[in-house]
């Protein structure tokens, strides 16, 4: 195992991107947004799924230098066509858009059509939340997660990610698939010869299985709730919108050179518009003190609220940096050697 300086990452995925015509802002926020999920511990979003961007970006799925178009349609409403850039460059304007609109009306709301895989939600929510807001946000993909009681997928990991302001550490941040995994992380368990834990995949004929490469489709979380919540994130997204549903949208290992019109939903509340904002934030952080001091059925593990695991990693790999195996390692290499000087061997 090897283990990546943060910073000098960023300066080398960004380094990368310019290299091949991405536009300044795109290359800020897909740096950014890896990293930050990296050093979160989302490994299945960070800066594993580096080489696969890179990849599609050179096989022509992802416009380098969109031209954004977003047309309000009413003080609070945005509708937006990513031109099928990256979107994580998408996403953090989106969500921006949906700030201002907020502090200014109240709440904000943006449609994204046209887009492409953002990354881990969480980093557009927390921008919100960082700004005074409630963030939320929501994306589809294609038919992935097993529909209940069903043989085949419809629906995609579709995930939730909601994150509000706390007074005495970072943003509260719920962020989750409407899957019990996600497909990152059964292709890292397949990397990592590791299987699956019960319930998690199915294989093409519907069967549970435990195999990472046998895994065709996704379980819901909780059954018919996670397969409803998962239909409830197409509406706000991809029928929103008016783009692709499930087995409409592109899987993400075919025909890279087409895009796959994701779409996305941002919205931004302000909180001033309900009650002091400080306040709120003080009440919070009583609120998640008061949980994490429950009694425990085990003493060696704490209560957490969301989003605890991800502030714990984070403070781990800002200093001891982000872990890299073998063949991620190898695949940054062969996208440029000065990758290997960004990183040292575990010691």
């Amino acid at each position: 195992m090897r283990y990546f300086n943060p910073h000098a990452l960023k300066k080398l995925l960004y380094a990368v991107l310019e290299r091949n015509g991405v536009c300044e802002d795109a290359c800020f926020h897909v740096s950014e947004a890896v990293v930050q999920a990296s050093l979160r511990g989302v490994d299945s979003h960070g800066i594993n799924l580096f080489p696969h961007y890179y990849t599609v970006l050179k096989a022509g799925r992802i416009n380098a230098s969109p031209r954004f178009t977003l047309v309000r349609t009413a003080p609070s409403t945005i509708i937006f066509d990513a031109d099928h850039g990256f979107g994580h460059h998408a996403g953090a304007v989106a969500m921006q858009a949906a700030v201002d609109a907020a502090k200014k009306n109240g709440v904000g709301a943006v449609s994204v059509k046209h887009s492409s895989h953002f990354g881990a939600a969480a980093y557009y929510a927390l921008s919100a939340a960082r700004q005074g807001c409630l963030g939320l946000c929501f994306t589809n993909t294609n038919d992935s997660v097993l529909a209940y009681n069903a043989t085949k997928p419809f629906f995609g990991t579709n995930p939730v990610c909601l994150a509000a302001p706390m007074a005495e550490e970072d943003p509260l941040t719920l962020d989750m698939a409407t899957s019990v995994i996600s497909m990152n992380a059964v292709r890292n368990c397949l990397r990592a010869s590791a299987f699956l834990a019960p319930g998690q995949a199915y294989d093409a004929d519907g069967k549970e299985t435990r195999d990472p490469a046998a895994a065709r489709c996704l379980g819901p979380v909780g059954g018919y709730k996670g397969y409803g919540l998962g239909m409830v994130v197409e509406l706000l997204c991809g029928m929103l919108s008016g783009g692709p549903v499930g087995p409409e949208i592109i899987p993400v290992g075919e025909r890279l050179d087409t895009p796959r019109c994701l779409s996305h939903f941002f919205t931004a509340v302000d909180i001033t518009r309900f009650q002091d904002p400080n306040a709120f934030a003080q009440r919070l952080q009583d609120v998640a003190d008061s949980v994490r001091s429950l009694p425990r059925v085990d003493a060696d593990v704490p209560v957490m609220i969301p989003g605890d695991p991800e502030k714990r990693t984070f403070r781990q790999r800002i200093v001891s940096g982000i872990p890299v195996d073998d063949v991620l390692y190898r695949a940054l290499s062969d996208i440029d050697p000065a990758f290997a000087g960004a990183s040292a061997e575990a010691g």
